[in-house]
């Protein structure tokens, strides 16, 4: 299964990550810095413009009521182990401090032999440097997304990758129970029309939708805070 889930990435139209700035600060208010972080979902894959896709949507939405230092890192076909590598080598070369961070992470691990609870144990891993290391303030994780409903992705691969994501969410929620995060699930919301012409990734709405979800944890979070 692990070989011919290679195969349908092999296979799978190469979109590009969205075009624009991956750094910057616009809105005005409260000062508050914003880290986006992970995979091509959090790259923009299926949309054309950064403006359109993850970083856009809650930059803009953020800005309304904040002004936002914020920056992307993000990499089509990264994992949780390679954003965790990443993310430490950049704290080495100049120390990371960000208020808070956004992740986006489990397709590739899925895709891979990882087992559930070893990703369970990365994802701690993970979590515990942005909040140690990085400081963050408000850690938002989202669930993996039901690829069992991926277009692109063929009988029985799309049931089995179905599986492993129920094993990989269960996991990801019992550890939201006692670690540092919010966990957002829009899995309903991943409807195929919805999705990016290679039936992998999120198209514009679905971007849309996570975006604001996204912003509105945020603003709720700050509104009881306050």
């Amino acid at each position: 299964m692990f070989i011919q889930g290679r195969l349908v990435k092999k296979n799978t139209p190469k979109l590009p990550e969205a075009a624009g700035m991956r750094v910057g600060e616009l809105g005005s208010g409260p000062e508050v810095s914003l880290l986006l972080l992970g995979d091509s979902a959090a790259a923009g894959v299926g949309v054309s413009k950064q403006r359109q896709a993850l970083s856009g949507t809650v930059t803009s939405g953020l800005s309304a009521h904040f002004k936002v230092s914020w920056q992307l890192l993000a990499k089509s076909g990264a994992n949780t182990e390679q954003t965790l590598k990443m993310l430490k080598k950049k704290h080495d070369e100049h120390a990371l401090d960000f208020d808070i961070v956004v992740v986006s992470l489990g397709v590739n691990d899925v895709l891979s032999p990882i087992s559930a609870r070893q990703w369970r144990r990365k994802q701690l891993e993970l979590v515990e440097f942005l909040t140690v290391a990085v400081k963050c303030r408000q850690l938002i994780l989202t669930q993996v997304p039901p690829m069992g409903g991926f277009p692109a992705l063929p009988q029985p691969l799309r049931w089995f990758l179905g599986k492993r994501c129920d094993e990989f969410n269960q996991q990801l929620t019992q550890l939201a129970t006692t670690a540092p995060f919010i966990l957002l699930d829009f899995g309903a919301e991943l409807q195929p029309e919805l999705m990016a012409v290679d039936g992998f990734h999120p198209g514009v709405q679905i971007y849309q939708h996570w975006g604001q979800s996204v912003v509105d944890t945020i603003l709720l979070k700050h509104q009881t805070s306050v």
